[in-house]
């Protein structure tokens, strides 16, 4: 279901409210541009400082626009496990295809917890889920052998990881104990080349917000067996992908797609801010090494 470059989308905001109109344009020049799958709500798209009504309108905008072109893998993850099944079915009727799950943040559970918080979300689950391993940001970790745990009991309700560890030698362990047919996404653009390589089909990108068709191409490329191509863009791309975390994301992201797409809307929501001035530098840097600028 899910493969190359599908971007973890920004949420634009004006006056303090969900652009809509903005989102929607966005969303269209993503599809435009070849991205493989679209993620509403997730880190890069704010989430965490959203209402539930307002999370699941941008997911129900973008599945509106989106009308079965790509499929839309929605976040919908929470450390409330009672609030994590009910997100699932609010991104069924918003129109998902899929949802995006971290482990439980701030709780801190045991892997068993792990464990048993994905076993009562699969006996209500509306939707397919594709596992989120961010230890960076939840300080929980799906250890592989929880994963494949998980997976092997309810293998059509998990069907994919994003990976965001930075363990690569992880595809390989995860691919051992969930099946080759078990969908392995990168969380990191940088090392998305060396993900494929180990075994993954696809990254779910902050870069692509800004660069949807390099991204696209390089992902292509890859799975064209085309290394030396897949290699080039890589490079062309590189300096973008460490941009984007020049500051607290979505700050300099969202600057970045300002500067590609003039008007979008650069307003973020507190506690996050605007990209620093070293940050933007970086990224004008960036955008211009990638011939974007």
């Amino acid at each position: 279901m899910f493969s190359g470059s599908i971007p973890a989308l920004v949420t634009p905001f004006r006056d303090g409210a969900f652009a809509e109109e903005d989102f929607r344009a966005l969303v269209e020049w993503q599809i435009e541009q070849g991205s493989a799958g679209l993620v509403p709500c997730g880190t890069t798209g704010e989430a965490a400082t959203m209402p539930k009504d307002e999370h699941f309108q941008v997911v129900r905008a973008c599945a509106e626009q989106a009308r079965g072109r790509v499929p839309v893998l929605a976040g919908a993850g929470s450390n409330d496990t009672r609030v994590a099944i009910a997100n699932v079915q609010a991104a069924k009727e918003a129109g998902a295809d899929a949802v995006l799950m971290v482990p439980p943040y701030y709780n801190r559970p045991s892997q068993e917890g792990i464990f048993r918080h994905f076993e009562a979300i699969a006996k209500e689950a509306a939707l397919p889920v594709v596992l989120y391993n961010v230890p960076g940001r939840t300080v929980t970790d799906i250890q592989p052998a929880t994963m494949a745990r998980i997976v092997q009991a309810f293998p059509s309700i998990f069907i994919g990881v994003k990976d965001a560890t930075g363990a690569l030698a992880r595809v390989s362990e995860q691919r051992a104990g969930c099946g080759k047919d078990f969908i392995q996404l990168s969380g990191n653009d940088e090392t998305a080349l060396a993900f494929n390589a180990m075994g993954g089909t696809g990254c779910i990108s902050v870069s692509a917000n800004v660069a949807p068709k390099l991204c696209a191409d390089f992902q292509a490329a890859w799975a064209a067996g085309d290394t030396a191509r897949a290699l080039d863009l890589h490079d062309r791309l590189y300096p973008l992908h460490l941009a984007m975390f020049t500051d607290a994301s979505p700050g300099p992201v969202k600057y970045a797609v300002g500067r590609v797409r003039p008007g979008f809307p650069q307003e973020i929501r507190l506690p996050m801010t605007e990209a620093s001035d070293a940050s933007r530098a970086a990224v004008e840097a960036a955008l211009a090494h990638a011939g974007l600028i």
